[in-house]
C-alpha cells in the first residue's frame, strides 16, 4: 500500500496562526506513511513557504488576488488532485474550506475543515456562505471548544464536528536563557520585558496593550515592552505609540519567520484580544517560560487556569492587566512559579505530539472511507 496523500489549502502561507502550524506539524507527521501538498493563493505572503519545504512538503500557489478569484481556481485545485493523486484535503479557514468543499462536490475526495475563529466573528457573507456550505465535507475540527460550540450553535451541522485543540512543539519552544534580541535593542538584562505576537487586527487590541505598558511604566521605569508582528492597523498603531511617548520603551520588530528569539527575551506575554480561537502564540509562549497575563478571549480560558498557569481577566475588563502585571513586578517568585506553570502546562496538556496523533488517526479513518 503506497503512501496516503494529504492536500492542505490555505488562503496565505504568511506568519499567522495557522498558518504556523502547518510546518510545525508537518515535522512531526510520519511521512513513510503520510505524503503532504499545499495550496496556497497570495504569492506575497508566503513566510511558511521555506519551512514547509524543509519539512519534506511541496508547497505550489496558485496567484489569486482576491476571494472571487480564489473561488474560480477550483478546477486548477482538481487537476492538481489528479495529477497527484490525493486522497484526503485538509482546508483552513473560510474561503480556503469553501473552495475545498466545491471540490469534494466535484470530485468526492474527503475533506476536513479547521475552523480557528468563531462564527459570531465573520463578516454577514462569510457567515452565510459557510451555513450554506458546510454539510458538503467530511469532518469539521475546532481549535477550541468555544469555537466548536460556535459551529454547533449558529450552523447547526450534519456532518461530525470534533474538537481538537491546538498544540505547541514543546522540544523546539524551549528556553535557552540567552538573549541576542536584548542585546541588539538595549534592554538591560535586569529590565522585565513584556511582550507580544500579533497581527495587527481589531480584535487584538493593540492600542489598549500599548495603554496598559503605558500605565505599568510611569510606577516603573525598568519595564520594556516588545511586539512581534505587523497587519493592516499598523500605521494606527504606531501613531498612537508615538503620542504615548513610547519610542524608548516599546519596540517593534515587525513580521518575523523565527519568534524564538524575541520569546526569549519576553518575561511576561501580555494579551489584551477582544475575542481569539486557540492562539498559537500564547501556546509558544508558555513552552518559552514565559508568565502569561490576558483576557480570557476564547480558547485562551481553556489554556490558562487563572491563578496556576497565569493571569486572567475577563474580555471587557482588560484594565486589570495593569494590576497583573504590577503584581507579578513585585513578586519576583510569583512570576518566576507562573513561567514554570506555563511550560508544565502545554507540556501536559498542549502538546503538538499529542495533535499530529489525533490528526493522523483522523486522516487515516477518513481516506479509508
Amino acid at each position: 500500500m503506497g503512501k496516503i496523500k494529504i492536500l492542505h489549502i490555505i488562503k496565505s502561507l504568511g506568519r499567522g496562526g495557522a498558518e504556523m502550524l502547518l510546518p510545525e506539524t508537518l515535522k512531526l507527521h510520519n511521512q513513510d506513511k503520510f505524503d503532504f501538498h499545499y495550496i496556497y493563493f497570495l504569492p506575497w505572503k508566503d513566510q511558511m513557504v521555506i519551512s514547509i519545504k524543509e519539512a519534506g512538503g511541496k508547497v505550489t500557489c496558485f496567484d489569486a488576488r482576491d476571494n472571487v478569484r480564489l473561488m474560480l481556481k477550483y478546477n486548477e485545485i482538481i487537476s492538481y488532485c489528479k495529477t497527484h493523486k490525493i486522497d484526503l484535503i485538509h482546508c483552513h479557514l473560510p474561503w480556503a474550506g469553501f473552495v475545498g468543499r466545491l471540490v469534494h462536490k466535484r470530485t468526492k475526495i474527503p475533506v476536513i475543515y479547521t475552523e480557528h475563529n468563531m462564527q459570531e466573528r465573520y463578516h454577514i457573507a462569510t457567515k452565510t456562505i459557510n451555513k450554506l456550505t458546510f454539510n458538503s465535507q467530511s469532518l469539521a475540527l475546532g481549535v477550541s471548544r468555544d469555537v466548536t460550540e460556535s459551529i454547533q450553535k449558529n450552523i447547526r451541522p450534519k456532518i461530525s464536528v470534533e474538537t481538537l485543540l491546538n498544540g505547541v512543539n514543546t522540544k523546539t519552544f524551549r528556553k535557552t536563557g540567552i538573549s541576542e534580541i536584548r542585546k541588539e535593542l538595549g534592554i538591560p538584562e535586569n529590565a522585565i520585558v513584556i511582550g507580544n505576537v500579533a497581527v495587527f487586527r481589531f480584535q487584538k487590541r493593540l492600542l489598549e496593550w500599548l495603554q496598559v505598558i503605558k500605565n505599568v511604566h510611569r510606577n516603573n521605569p525598568n519595564i520594556y515592552g516588545l511586539i512581534v508582528g505587523a497587519g493592516p492597523l499598523e500605521e494606527e498603531i504606531k501613531a498612537e505609540w508615538k503620542k504615548k511617548g513610547l519610542e524608548k520603551i516599546v519596540f517593534f520588530s515587525g513580521l518575523q519567520t523565527n519568534v524564538k528569539p524575541y520569546f526569549e527575551a519576553m518575561d511576561i506575554f501580555m494579551m489584551t484580544s477582544s475575542f481569539e480561537g486557540l492562539p498559537i502564540a500564547l501556546l509558544e509562549a508558555m513552552s518559552m517560560e514565559c508568565a502569561i497575563v490576558s483576557t480570557d478571549a476564547g480558547g485562551i480560558k481553556e489554556v490558562i487556569r487563572d491563578e496556576s498557569d497565569g493571569l486572567i481577566c475577563p474580555v471587557n475588563k482588560w484594565e486589570k492587566l495593569e494590576k497583573y502585571v504590577q503584581r507579578l513586578i513585585v513578586s519576583p517568585e510569583k512570576m518566576n512559579n507562573l513561567k514554570k506553570a506555563a511550560r508544565n502546562r502545554v507540556v501536559k496538556k498542549f502538546s503538538l505530539e499529542k495533535m499530529v496523533v489525533e490528526l493522523e488517526r483522523y486522516y487515516t479513518e477518513i481516506s479509508s472511507n
